[in-house]
């Protein structure tokens, strides 16, 4: 399965690790989710602001989507997101940043056992889904107010 190249090269370094350093890894990705957050006074196309029964804290989810078609993620976390939650959050902000929204919604979400582990997958389920379904959620809201345009 081919992915938007920013994710491949997260997916490939993940794929080498053994379950103990993808874990660590996920933690370092998780402290970097607050990069994530939109800056003072940046505008979207889209707004997605609330809390799941799937999440443990409200999640923001926001979509700008470029004049060449490409979209640009922020994420916010409320302090009770759990630490997969984070990672994949700032590893779907980094690996689809530019990747247009029909190619976001068109994504398999194989990756995600690959990047942390089909032992968490199993026991995390919800939550190592739960970033991507939100991504594909906004762009699909994206997508269909812009054919409503035409």
């Amino acid at each position: 399965m081919s992915y938007p190249e920013k994710l491949q090269q997260i997916v490939s370094l993940f794929e080498q690790l053994p379950d103990e350093e993808k874990r660590e890894s996920l933690v370092s990705y998780s402290l970097t989710a607050k990069s994530c957050e939109p800056a003072d006074g940046e505008k979207f196309d889209l707004e997605d602001v609330r809390k799941d029964e799937e999440c443990a804290d409200t999640v923001g989810v926001f979509l700008k989507v470029d004049g060449e078609g490409k979209s640009h993620f922020r994420m916010t976390l409320g302090p009770q997101v759990q630490t997969l939650t984070k990672a994949m959050a700032a590893i779907l902000c980094k690996g689809l940043e530019g990747v247009r929204p029909k190619e976001v919604l068109e994504l398999e979400s194989d990756f995600v056992a690959k990047i942390v582990g089909a032992q968490l997958v199993r026991v995390r389920s919800q939550t190592t889904y739960y970033i991507l379904s939100r991504m594909k959620g906004i762009c699909k809201v994206w997508s269909d107010r812009e054919r409503a345009k035409l």
